[in-house]
């Protein structure tokens, strides 16, 4: 999944800067034939566009996500219902739709090539899975409980969206076969990391998610995936990771973003054949090439193999280490279970590994450098040192002011910077440090007859008054029933017994 961070920050939607939690995801059909996403941003993108905004749109044409609002924004993307409205609790993401099909009324539509619609709407499903199970992850949710993920169509129908019929109409329409059941399925396979092809496209990491993040992002996405490696294989996380990071420019060299190939493996690597290959015998990448050949470096075009993700480059690279021979003796004997990596990285050299001859040295200051050893897993299966990350957000991984052994020194951290918490590695909150002191702001109420209660919640006691159109100074918010956010009222403020709704106010 390629994921693009374009926020829509012009749109009054964004400004307003209204937070949820997040207790669900919602699938949406922009509705219109137009497959490209950048319409809609440049678009929406604007001021005066006040009637919607989402948090993601999918590209028709090759599946890019564009991310548009901050995943915990209070989107405008599904309306309300007789209960309420799913923008206070979901996610809202668009999948644009194909530029061969006219609606000819409501949900119903004509296909001038169905061909190129299917495979449209067969990109967009893909993406959402991989989309939808990467968010399940962030904000710990189960896709497949009840209302956790759902269709605009499956929001009205439990009365928290407008009446929409999608994506469900596309669908059906193009006879994809597609069902919000099947979807939910297929999101909780991706999170496990068995999803096919057919129902998920290309699973696992891609290294071309890579490339823009720094060095240290790259280590702290890849780092667990060797963890899991060295579980299987028994090869040390730090070493292989060592050899991804010398190998593959942090996952960023060219034989990386386009063959997922980390290790540089070749078609053929000293006339060996292993078990537990996860190469498919027939994906190659062809480049250019240096080898160090009679004390020099000289150029060569070669065949390299070509992987559907990250993790199987991987596991083949283990793969070899632990199977390749030197005629009936194994090269890396010995490496399997090491867990001196100085010892292991010797053992790999040794075998014929590399040919540079400096590799031992390089390989073990990378690992220094980067304290790699802390991806190495112990016998028991346990990783031997905890991290705990200060961001301000999880997925905001370039705002991280540091990972701590120790969690009472990253708190510190997080109190010392205004606006960060503490992360585990799975990206839980574990502690908020001191956040930003509250600014009063004003707000525009259009509906005359917004309650004032006496606390925040429609469970706190009405005051018989109601505020009237017009603009108020907010000096406190606070959660409660009923909203997503409630505001106090400025001419309340001392005694703290005048409360509004936030959900009925856009903020100025």
């Amino acid at each position: 999944m390629k994921l693009v961070q374009s926020i829509l920050t012009k749109n009054p939607c964004y400004t307003a800067g209204r937070k949820i939690t997040v207790k669900g995801l919602m699938l949406h059909s922009v509705g219109c034939p137009q497959p490209k996403a950048s319409v809609f941003i440049n678009s929406w993108n604007s001021p005066s566009y006040n009637n919607a905004c989402v948090h993601g749109f999918i590209d028709g044409n090759d599946g890019t996500v564009y991310q548009t609002l901050p995943w915990n924004h209070r989107g405008w993307h599904c309306g309300s219902g007789s209960k309420g409205s799913g923008n206070n609790t979901h996610i809202g993401v668009e999948m644009c739709e194909p530029a061969c099909i006219k609606y000819t009324g409501g949900s119903s539509f004509s296909c001038s090539d169905k061909t190129t619609a299917k495979a449209v709407a067969k990109r967009t499903y893909e993406a959402a899975v991989e989309l939808f199970a990467m968010l399940c992850k962030q904000y710990n949710l189960n896709p497949t409980a009840d209302g956790v993920i759902i269709s605009h169509k499956e929001g009205h129908s439990r009365g928290i969206a407008s009446n929409h019929g999608d994506p469900e109409h596309l669908w059906n329409g193009l006879g994809m076969g597609y069902t919000m059941d099947g979807f939910r399925k297929a999101v909780k396979e991706a999170m496990n990391g068995s999803g096919s092809s057919a129902d998920m496209g290309s699973s696992g990491l891609q290294a071309s998610s890579l490339k823009n993040l720094s060095e240290a992002d790259v280590i702290a996405k890849v780092g667990p995936l060797f963890t899991a490696d060295q579980k299987v294989s028994g090869i040390l996380a730090s070493v292989s990771l060592a050899q991804f990071i010398l190998e593959s420019g942090y996952g960023k060299s060219e034989l990386a973003q386009n063959a997922n190939n980390c290790f540089g493996m070749k078609k053929s690597l000293s006339g060996n054949t292993w078990s537990g290959s996860t190469w498919d015998g027939t994906s190659i990448y062809t480049k250019k090439t240096q080898e160090y050949e009679n004390g020099a470096y000289v150029t060569v075009t070669a065949d390299f193999r070509k992987y559907p993700s990250v993790e199987k480059s991987i596991a083949d690279h283990s793969a070899y280490l632990l199977g390749a021979k030197n005629g009936t003796k194994l090269r890396y004997d010995g490496l399997k279970g090491c867990t001196d990596y100085k010892k292991a990285v010797q053992i790999i050299k040794d075998g014929g590994y590399a040919t540079s001859p400096t590799y031992v040295e390089n390989l073990c200051s990378v690992i220094e450098k980067w304290n790699l050893t802390q991806y190495d897993a112990a016998n028991t299966g346990t990783v031997n040192e905890v991290w705990y990350r200060v961001r301000k957000t999880w997925a905001d991984a370039a705002s991280q002011k540091g990972a701590f052994h120790s969690l009472s020194n990253a708190k510190k951290c997080a109190d010392e910077n205004t606006g960060y918490s503490v992360f585990d590695e799975s990206g839980k909150v574990l502690y908020t440090g001191r956040q930003t002191a509250f600014q009063p702001y004003l707000v525009k109420v259009s509906v005359p007859d917004l309650n004032i209660r006496k606390g925040p919640g429609t469970d706190k006691t009405k005051t018989g008054k109601y505020t009237g159109k017009g603009v108020f100074t907010i000096v406190e918010e606070a959660d409660g029933i009923g909203a997503s956010k409630w505001g106090l009222l400025k001419s309340y403020q001392k005694n703290k017994d005048g409360w509004i709704s936030l959900d009925y106010a856009v903020k100025c």
